[in-house]
């Protein structure tokens, strides 16, 4: 029987970790940076505004805004099964589901009080939850949102339970940004652009038993323009 030694027995069973460990998806070969600063959650462009919001109702609709993120990456990322948006989600509503419930009862009083009638307020809160939604609904930037997502939702699962808040304060700027397609950051992008080429003119009344007339109609070869890259 052969002899193995010692280093030769690390570095095997170092090649079969790399071998049983399952790739996560990469769309590209570098991604672009999409991070953010931290936001409080009244600043434009991040989700949608509530006058006269307090501090801790516009934490509930920054919690709420992710929770809307992650929901739609679950549907519409099950193209790759690897990013585990699906299991993420379903782990964060168990996991989280105090802060979630507690979030969700803020923003119900909040529209409320805006609204200054119960009903009134109820209308307010799906109108919220609809635009919001709708918000992180994407086609071109699919990859980088599916990316982001999976690994925020990664993240979460790690958070322990009253820190999902502040997954979402650190990642939602992150996660707006996903929402720009930016595709392969690592290599130039194909430009098209056009560069001159040199034909003959194909005028019927130019040609003379295949041979062009060029006191008729100049020179044979006029300048055009064709894509190259």
């Amino acid at each position: 029987m052969q002899k193995v030694g010692f280093a030769g027995a690390v570095a095997a069973l170092a090649a079969g970790a790399l071998i049983a460990t399952p790739a996560t998806a990469q769309f590209f070969m570098k991604s672009k940076d999409l991070r953010g600063e931290r936001i409080r959650g009244d600043e434009t462009g991040i989700g949608q505004m509530l006058p006269g919001a307090t501090a801790d109702e516009q934490r509930a609709a920054v919690v709420w805004n992710m929770r809307a993120a992650l929901n739609v990456a679950a549907l519409q990322c099950q193209f790759e099964p690897s990013l585990l948006t699906v299991q993420n989600y379903n782990a964060i509503l168990a996991d989280h589901k105090q802060e979630l419930a507690t979030s969700y009862t803020a923003l119900t009083k909040y529209f409320e009080r805006i609204a200054k009638t119960k009903k009134g307020g109820q209308n307010a809160l799906d109108q919220f939850g609809t635009r919001t939604y709708s918000g992180f609904a994407t086609v071109a930037a699919q990859y980088g949102f599916c990316t982001t997502t999976s690994s925020i939702g990664r993240e979460a699962l790690y958070t322990p339970r009253g820190g999902f808040g502040d997954v979402a304060l650190s990642r939602m700027r992150e996660v707006r940004n996903s929402l720009t397609p930016w595709g392969e950051q690592q290599f130039p992008r194909m430009e098209v652009y056009l560069t001159p080429a040199y034909l003959p003119r194909f005028d019927k009344a130019c040609w003379k038993k295949d041979e062009f007339v060029v006191k008729k109609c100049g020179q044979p070869f006029g300048q055009v323009a064709y894509a190259a890259r």
